[in-house]
């Protein structure tokens, strides 16, 4: 299910962040409120703060700071490392609306 993956990757994440200091200065400071939406499927809000990615949950109406479409499959593609962001990117089969700062920090963090 696509919710347990993110779980797995958001617990991933701040075990990564947790270990890596360089990358916990790089967010200090920074609070982002990320929204994923599956195409077809469920969308799920996680905000970043204090260098600490909060659980899922699912969507409300509240405006995202980041916004990611993708479909179920790209998602998993991208986690199995089986295609990459870009490639992704360009065909259209990922989508980020951000900041050009917040997509830099995107490439940091996975």
């Amino acid at each position: 299910m696509i919710e347990d993956t993110l779980v797995a990757v958001v617990d991933r994440f701040n075990r990564r962040v947790r270990e890596n200091p360089g990358l916990l200065e790089d967010l200090r400071g920074k609070v982002r409120r990320i929204r994923l939406d599956i195409t077809g499927g469920p969308s799920f809000a996680l905000e970043l703060q204090q260098g600490v990615l909060s659980p899922p949950r699912m969507a409300n109406g509240e405006p995202p700071d980041v916004r990611v479409q993708v479909d179920e499959g790209t998602f998993q593609a991208l986690l199995n490392k089986e295609i990459g962001p870009i490639k992704a990117l360009y065909s259209g089969r990922l989508k980020i609306d951000a900041s050009f700062e917040d997509k830099l920090l995107l490439r940091k963090l996975f």
